[in-house]
């Protein structure tokens, strides 16, 4: 629910009350066109969203809220294409003055003109997601995901990164592989949403935010304030989630004791592919504790309007045919500018669930191999920022198969931006100057013209003077190829560039490719003189041959990555241990302050004693 005052709360559960709707339109030009209640033509505004579709509650949806409205205005409609249009309602107050409530920012789509109107049609920025992701392969947290869908798309996030971490799988690293059906960067967003067991929308601040569904209610909507309403005689609620594994192809199933209530389908979830099993359980299981929220009455009811109301709320209705002890959730909301608000909570019955299976049998055709013979292509793009120094650092990490013995190719593109050292030159500047004979007397002499001249009479002297200057210096960018672990010391390019952004093009023939085998491709950044940075989507590379794809068995190798950490406190509250028995003759340790080295090894020497 959006932020407003207590007496906001007030004047929009009286009687009667006092508002009016008011916005601007930008152009991509900068030219803005305001517009007031009285320009809007009535009955023909509304702002309508839903975060579920028509029938049952969905988790990691994407979609975007519409903006219909029919101004009287003579503005060109020519001018109005990809035009911003933020709204607002504004309420009066019992001490007269009026609260705004921000409705949106929406971006037209579209835009009629007739003989003394103009109809437009506009969506939120969530359409700028629907972009092409090209099947990049990727790693990272849920932030660094979400980062890079906003980055490539232009959107701001509401949140951040602390903020997603603290969510349950917020902090797991995840990832993406190129042979994943993932089209546009609003699929990755529905992945990550549904691994954060939430969903996206974009708030009234035209910002992406992730909600969760809750449990604790925001507001209740008494039977004066409802024009009309409809509530289902259940309550939907889920008990178990089931996710699609692509290795094994068959349906996995997790669940919470007793299982009577819906399964929540997430299907085959890229981000939900790889990794141990023990993982996935985990991630499966964090989705399925989110999911315990969801308690809710489905309905479907007009009501007077607030207009603070938000996707994700929950609410409680009471008198009339409503049960006061239940609570319900907001999944579809529509405003009519100047009526009636429609309020709308979609949910199945958990006892139509009970006919169906529990698990999906092993599926067959899940995988769509790549055929033999036919080319194949591997891509990558980078969702974490790199800063480049003068020790290696991994910008690219690819893994591939193929269905047979081949070999393929690897080109990579990346934007860095160097900050060379400067660096201080010296030179000796030399010439000849004159200097005046103080003994000889200036001449002047007239001219035909009139002007008088000047003469000096002098001794030239050569000079030679040292000269220092700072300017910016040079770079050098060592690139480093690695192939299944090994380096490749044969061919290893280098760069000298000047401070500045830089493109850096890489290519190289992968052969021996074996068949059914899982390849390791990386490349390592080092620089001299100088830093770097890669920042978020500016590194992206492709591995590409014939019969690329396919699956392949585990071949028992470990990879494991050094990574650098603060320090910490391996025990709280150890201080020089000792330990008193008590009647038993069992050991208690003291506890007080952090334990030191020392202290340390002597509490495991007395503890081994002790065992021994």
């Amino acid at each position: 629910m959006y932020a407003v005052s207590d007496a906001f709360l007030t004047a929009v559960a009286a009687n009667t009350r006092n508002y009016y709707w008011a916005g601007t339109i930008t152009t991509t030009a900068g030219k803005v066109y305001e517009f007031g209640y009285g320009d809007i033509l009535k009955g023909s505004g509304y702002i309508s969203s839903q975060c579920c579709g028509s029938t049952e509650i969905e988790l990691g949806t994407v979609y975007s809220s519409e903006l219909g409205i029919t101004l009287l205005s003579e503005v060109d409609r020519y001018t109005l294409e990809d035009a911003v249009v933020e709204i607002s309602c504004f309420l009066r107050l019992a001490d007269g003055s009026y609260e705004e409530v921000p409705m949106g920012v929406f971006e037209v789509s579209e835009a009629n003109r007739t003989a003394k109107c103009i109809e437009i049609k506009a969506y939120d920025y969530m359409l700028r997601f629907e972009k092409s992701f090209n099947g990049f392969q990727s790693t990272g947290t849920a932030y660094d995901f979400i980062s890079l869908c906003c980055l490539a798309c232009s959107v701001e996030m509401a949140q951040t990164q602390d903020e997603i971490e603290a969510m349950a799988n917020g902090s797991e690293t995840l990832s993406i592989y190129s042979e994943e059906d993932i089209e546009t960067y609003r699929d990755v967003l529905y992945y990550v949403g549904q691994v954060l067991g939430g969903f996206f929308v974009i708030n009234r601040e035209g910002k992406l935010e992730l909600r969760k569904y809750g449990s604790e209610p925001v507001l209740d909507i008494a039977q004066k304030h409802r024009f009309s309403s409809s509530f289902s005689d259940f309550i939907t609620r889920y008990t178990a989630v089931s996710s699609t594994n692509m290795r094994t192809e068959t349906a996995e199933y997790y669940s919470v004791d007793p299982d009577d209530g819906l399964t929540m389908n997430l299907g085959v979830n890229p981000l939900l592919q790889f990794g141990l099993d023990e993982t996935r359980a985990q991630l499966c299981t964090n989705i399925l504790e989110d999911l315990q929220a969801v308690n809710y009455v489905p309905f479907d009811s007009d009501t007077i309007g607030n207009p603070a109301l938000d996707l994700g709320d929950v609410l409680t209705f009471s008198g009339g045919q409503a049960d006061e002890d239940q609570i319900t959730c907001i999944t579809s909301i529509k405003y009519t500018i100047g009526g009636r608000q429609t309020l709308k909570c979609v949910g199945k019955n958990p006892k139509l669930s009970q006919a169906k299976s529990k698990n999906d049998k092993n599926i067959s055709g899940l995988l769509s191999q790549i055929e033999e013979g036919k080319m194949g292509l591997y891509t990558y793009t980078n969702a974490s920022a790199y800063t480049i120094a003068d020790s290696n650092t991994k910008i690219i990490s690819m893994e591939f198969t193929a269905k047979e013995a081949t070999y393929a190719e690897f080109i990579a593109q990346v934007v860095v931006e160097i900050a060379a050292d400067a660096v201080e030159k010296s030179a000796t500047a030399s010439g000849t100057i004159t200097i005046p004979d103080s003994s000889s007397g200036d001449e002047t002499t007239d001219d035909s013209s009139g002007d008088d001249t000047v003469e000096t009479s002098g001794t030239e002297v050569e000079v030679s003077l040292p000269v220092t200057w700072t300017e910016d210096g040079e770079a050098l960018v060592y690139v480093t190829y690695e192939y299944n672990n090994s380096y490749i010391t044969a061919f290893a390019p280098v760069e000298t560039w000047h401070s500045g952004k830089h493109i850096l093009t890489l290519f190289y023939p992968i052969e021996d490719i074996a068949a059914s085998v899982a390849g390791y491709f990386n490349v390592y950044l080092r620089l001299e003189g100088g830093s770097g940075k890669v920042a978020i989507g500016d590194c992206i590379a492709a591995i590409a041959g014939q019969s690329m794809g396919g699956t392949y068995e585990w071949d028992g190798v470990l990879e494991l990555e050094e990574e650098d950490v603060g320090r910490f406190s391996l025990v709280t509250g150890l201080t020089n241990p000792g330990y008193t028995e008590d009647m038993d003759g069992q050991k208690d340790w003291d506890v007080s302050e952090t334990v030191t080295a020392a202290a340390f090894g002597r509490m495991f020497a007395a503890f081994e004693e002790d065992e021994t």
